[in-house]
């Protein structure tokens, strides 16, 4: 088997289910019930794993670690129990696709997988049955728990007195904040290099029809690079987890079948079925987006160069440039200002914009406009922007008027902790639990647990 570094064996061990890693260490070892919730045992050998995953992040807590840890999963094991009783139903193809996605790191990291295979004495086929338990558990308790607190919201006057619970040295710090907008415009002549990659997928297509492996013309010249890495294949997607256009030709597909051209917002494709199950499809694809020739380049930035010098000049204005000319349908109709998609605000720290924004406004001041530049849309298509900053506000410690989605966030979590240690008390009245003597005299932050 490949000699495995260190680091990559650690990785391994802090991100494999409990189940591999038990197997990984003896096959010999004695394990032990230590408790039961409803009808779902923990056992000693969670509780050593858990221990170790904390080591290899760099320590462990202050107190009777054990005990605590034994508290976190009768916690999860009291979610999974009622998510039965709730009869809550996991997403068997996020599931497929949660496997896939741990297996290629896995294989990555350790070489390849009949090294992963060597390495945990098992087949393959094992080891996806020991991570599709494990991650189905995983979603049924994350399901669980987001029923429990999906009804919370928060009012602004209960924000404003949360806000004046929080001791004033322990307010957080909000790093530099930057608001934006932008007029971005994609290259020209886009007929051209529409037609030369529909030239590249026919030509791929009629070499998979003569006979050439889908999967190897997919790892060498497929865009998709997650995918590619598989031959192109994508797993089992229902049709919401693919885009429209593409989800009405995969689902019309006899078994290794190879569509014609499809195009969606992400580029243009070829797929090829590999299976059909009730409502999920696993489909290969190669994705080809259109290539642009140095001058197609050059005269989008020289359009936006132009636009924003009339800017400069007060012969425009931005918010008015952004309506003429900006091809950001999200952005120009509300003066080109950029909403973050992560926070749903207007406001962007330095690690929430694309790099090659940052390096262009990071020496700007608030109201100038930048040059242009090449950048990256949402779909990874290139697009030219220019730039200008609304405003830069300071790294300063939280307050309700510059940062009040902060403090309503941390004031819902907060709600949402005590209703969640609530929901624990009354289901721990109602559930079966036993723990072994020897933890019997954990002290445990929430009481309830021993009978």
């Amino acid at each position: 088997m490949k000699k495995i570094s260190f680091i990559k064996l650690a990785v391994l061990l802090l991100l494999l289910t409990f189940s591999l890693v038990r197997n990984a260490f003896s096959q010999e070892a004695i394990d032990k019930v230590i408790a039961v919730v409803g009808g779902d045992m923990i056992l000693s050998s969670d509780i050593e794993q858990e221990v170790l995953r904390l080591k290899m992040q760099g320590g462990l807590p202050e107190g009777d670690v054990k005990c605590q840890l034994l508290e976190q999963l009768l916690i999860q094991k009291l979610l999974l129990h009622q998510s039965r009783i709730d009869s809550l139903a996991p997403n068997e193809a996020a599931i497929e696709s949660e496997i896939e996605r741990r297996l290629r790191y896995f294989v990555n990291q350790i070489g390849s997988e009949k090294a992963l295979e060597n390495y945990f004495h098992k087949p393959m086929y094992e080891i996806k049955n020991d991570l599709r338990e494990t991650i189905r558990e995983q979603q049924l308790t994350q399901q669980m728990r987001q029923k429990v607190v999906e009804k919370i919201t928060v009012t602004p006057s209960e924000v404003k007195s949360f806000f004046k619970t929080i001791p004033t040295d322990s307010l957080p710090m909000i790093p530099q904040q930057y608001e934006l907008q932008q007029i971005a415009i994609y290259p020209p002549s886009t007929a051209i290099a529409k037609f030369n990659v529909k030239d590249k997928l026919l030509d791929l297509r009629s070499r998979i029809l003569k006979g050439e492996r889908f999967s190897m013309l997919a790892m060498a010249y497929s865009e998709d690079l997650a995918s590619a890495k598989k031959g192109g294949e994508l797993g089992f997607r229902t049709r919401d987890e693919l885009v429209k256009s593409f989800s009405e030709v995969a689902f019309n597909l006899a078994d290794g079948q190879v569509s014609q051209i499809v195009e969606t917002e992400y580029g243009f494709h070829i797929i090829q079925m590999i299976e059909k199950r009730n409502n999920q499809v696993n489909v290969r694809h190669i994705l080809l987006k259109p290539q642009f020739s140095s001058d197609m380049l050059i005269e989008a930035r020289n359009k936006l160069d132009s636009i924003a010098e009339l800017v400069r000049k007060d012969s425009l204005t931005f918010e008015k440039a952004c309506v003429y000319h900006s091809e950001d349908k999200k952005s120009r109709m509300n003066g080109g200002v950029v909403v973050n998609a992560a926070t749903n605000t207007k406001y962007f720290e330095k690690e929430q914009l694309q790099p090659s924004d940052y390096y262009i406004i990071k020496e700007l001041k608030k109201g100038e406009v930048s040059q242009s530049f090449e950048s990256r849309d949402e779909n990874a298509n290139v697009i030219f922007k220019v730039v200008k900053i609304k405003n830069i506000i300071p790294s300063h410690k939280a307050n309700l008027v510059d940062d009040y989605n902060t403090i309503q966030e941390m004031t819902k979590q907060s709600r949402e902790y005590d209703v969640f240690m609530k929901w624990i008390k009354e289901k721990q009245r109602i559930t079966y639990v036993k723990i072994e003597p020897e933890f019997k005299n954990c002290k445990f932050p929430t009481e309830g647990w021993v009978k």
